[in-house]
């Protein structure tokens, strides 16, 4: 009698921790925080993190769900995705949201889609990540539309004939954004000198050197934080007259730091401007602000990179997909993400037949050299 009192005590004992496991939802973080990539992994992250922080729980099927976060860290390469992809897989997460860099969201791809878990990329440009499958969505616009975007700024507004790009070799987002600029810049009537270099370069002098010898009026290089600080100091050191063009990864209050007190003209295209919406960026803030490792995370200062707002909008496009599937079943939700709509900090968002959210602007932005901040300049569409 007393043994069967105790297994039924034990019973009892357990049954509070099965009510808090089915009560939690898993979402999958799927990012670099290590790699070259990540410093823009950990901002990207931060939209994340203080959107599950400003709403923890979701109602599912009629059910309140606490919202756990999943980390699994791709480390910016190619070779660690498949490990981290299956990782949350293992997991038991019910969607997935990233990955900061194209070419790991490509690598961790088909690992989701066995799985039958649905991925949100943020700001994973490359056309790829979403052509020829169901399972990927992303909210952010695609690398052909920001290529045309800053193509279009160098010829008419820089007035540049010759341009000079710079992609990481191998790298599917550098080089699908390199492309996508030439073929756009060409079309104007623009001339492109096309150049690669290798994983792990840290002397971009000679890159440098050959684009002043082409006479080149623009040095388009939309590659990692990492490197694109190092090519920004080297510039500045050579003391280069062409502007630094990139995309969405020069996005950083890093890189405007490395731009600070130069006489480089550093100017992007990206998702979001600081000041476009004052509630987000308060509360952003102010949360960055009492939380050291948030604040380390960001680069140090509070500065809002656009790929944490980006973060913050999957993370609430996540958010909709569980309450409209109605369970926290992988497929389930899956199904539920095409009809999903959102009204987020950067802009409406509704996916179109191949998973990619419907995007018609991009905002143009440049470094001020004197205070190290970024400047809005225009928000620019493609005709």
């Amino acid at each position: 009698m007393k043994k069967f009192l105790l297994v039924v005590l034990c019973l009892a004992l357990l049954i509070p921790a099965c009510v808090l496991a089915d009560g939690t939802v898993k979402i999958g973080v799927f990012e670099p925080a290590s790699g070259d990539s990540g410093a823009g992994g950990k901002q990207e992250m931060l939209g994340m993190q203080y959107a599950n922080k400003e709403c923890p729980t979701v109602e599912i099927g009629g059910e309140t769900y606490t919202v756990e976060l999943v980390y699994a860290d791709n480390g910016s390469s190619t070779d660690k995705a498949p490990s981290a992809a299956q990782q949350l897989v293992s997991s038991g997460v019910s969607v997935v949201l990233g990955s900061y860099g194209s070419g790991v969201s490509i690598a961790g791809s088909k690992y989701f889609e066995e799985a039958k878990i649905a991925a949100i990329g943020a700001t994973c440009t490359n056309p790829q990540v979403t052509a020829g499958n169901s399972h990927y969505f992303r909210i952010c616009f695609l690398d052909p539309f920001q290529g045309t975007v800053m193509a279009n700024y160098a010829f008419k507004e820089c007035g540049a004939k010759v341009a000079y790009c710079l992609a990481e070799l191998g790298n599917d987002y550098d080089v699908g954004l390199c492309h996508y600029f030439q073929e756009a810049f060409e079309a104007l009537g623009g001339q492109v000198v096309s150049d690669t270099f290798p994983t792990g370069t840290s002397d971009f002098t000679s890159y440098l050197t050959n684009a002043t010898m082409y006479s080149a009026d623009v040095f388009f290089c939309p590659v990692s934080i990492a490197y694109s600080t190092q090519i920004l100091q080297q510039a500045a050191g050579q003391n280069v007259a062409f502007p630094i063009l990139g995309g969405d990864t020069l996005d950083s209050n890093v890189v405007a730091n490395a731009a600070k007190g130069t006489n480089i003209n550093v100017t992007i295209s990206t998702f979001y401007q600081e000041g476009a919406n004052k509630a987000f960026d308060d509360g952003f803030k102010a949360w960055l602000n009492s939380d050291s490792e948030a604040l380390t995370n960001n680069g140090g200062n509070d500065m809002i990179a656009a790929v944490s707002v980006m973060g913050y909008d999957a993370y609430y496009t996540a958010i909709e997909a569980l309450k409209a599937a109605g369970t926290t079943d992988s497929a389930a939700v899956m199904a539920a993400l095409p009809s999903v709509t959102l009204t987020g900090v950067s802009g409406a968002i509704t996916f179109d037949e191949t998973g990619d959210a419907i995007r018609t602007s991009a905002f143009i932005k440049s470094v001020d050299t004197a205070t190290g901040d970024w400047t809005f300049v225009a928000e620019q569409t493609v005709e």
